[in-house]
């Protein structure tokens, strides 16, 4: 593969060395913690040996997920709020989520299907069959003191039990939305449905689910000129398997120009 730096090498040379030359003289690229993580990985890993490569289409689909779920880290968590037709509320959390884009305000969260039983009516997840029956979300950001009530809100139990009761959370009344937030929650965002996407139609299969946030609510003393300070808000991840994490250590580096 060739790859085309620009149609002026030596205007993209002088670029490279002046980005380089930023990098190497950046603070944060000295940051005692990514130095001790990189010094860490590097002699845990070694060069020499030749990478594992995997087929998914070889391997269960349990297999391919753990894969997913080691590599993709950390990654967010969505607290996502919902009510059915009939207004009964549902919450549940969902480590695959993200934000789309600014203009509209977008965010995506992704639950998957699950094989069908006796005890559910269908293949889907409440939450996902109340977004498809009302069009509407709450996103509730998880901070480290509602880790473990978000913890409790994935447990398999039927679309008539109360998760809010469950895990000990309070709803309150959105505004634009009939879906309730999560009051606990340091942060919300109300969101109206766009899009839908299945990637399939099989037991594990993802769906993804786009939003246009229509309300931001915040804790006044977490923002500053749209601005949100990361230690105030005390926002957690998820790992592989039952591992959490903090945000607690941070590093900065400044974006090339």
């Amino acid at each position: 593969m060739v790859l085309q730096i620009s149609s002026k090498p030596c205007a993209a040379r002088h670029q490279i060395r002046h980005i380089r030359t930023k990098l190497s003289e950046s603070a944060a690229f000295r940051h005692p913690h990514a130095a001790g993580y990189s010094n860490t990985m590097a002699s845990a890993l070694d060069p020499a040996v030749p990478f594992r490569t995997i087929n998914p289409a070889d391997q269960s689909m349990f297999e391919s997920y753990k894969l997913m779920t080691g590599l993709i880290v950390p990654r967010p968590v969505a607290l996502v709020s919902t009510v059915d037709e009939n207004g009964v509320a549902n919450v549940a959390p969902f480590s695959f989520f993200s934000g789309v884009g600014a203009n509209p305000p977008t965010v995506l969260f992704c639950p998957s299907l699950r094989s069908s039983r006796s005890d559910r009516p269908d293949d889907r997840k409440d939450t996902l069959r109340n977004v498809e029956q009302t069009g509407e979300f709450v996103i509730n950001i998880v901070s480290g003191s509602i880790a473990a009530a978000t913890n409790a809100t994935a447990a398999e139990v039927g679309p008539e039990v109360d998760e809010f009761l469950l895990a000990g959370l309070t709803a309150i009344p959105s505004e634009a939305v009939r879906a309730p937030r999560v009051a606990e929650s340091p942060a919300q965002m109300e969101c109206k449905l766009l899009q839908i996407v299945f990637t399939g139609q099989s037991n594990g299969s993802g769906v993804v689910v786009i939003g246009e946030i229509v309300r931001f609510h915040f804790h006044p003393e977490l923002e500053s000129n749209f601005r949100i300070d990361p230690a105030k808000l005390d926002a957690v991840g998820r790992m592989a398997g039952n591992t959490w994490v903090s945000t607690h250590e941070l590093f900065e580096l400044e974006r090339p120009k």
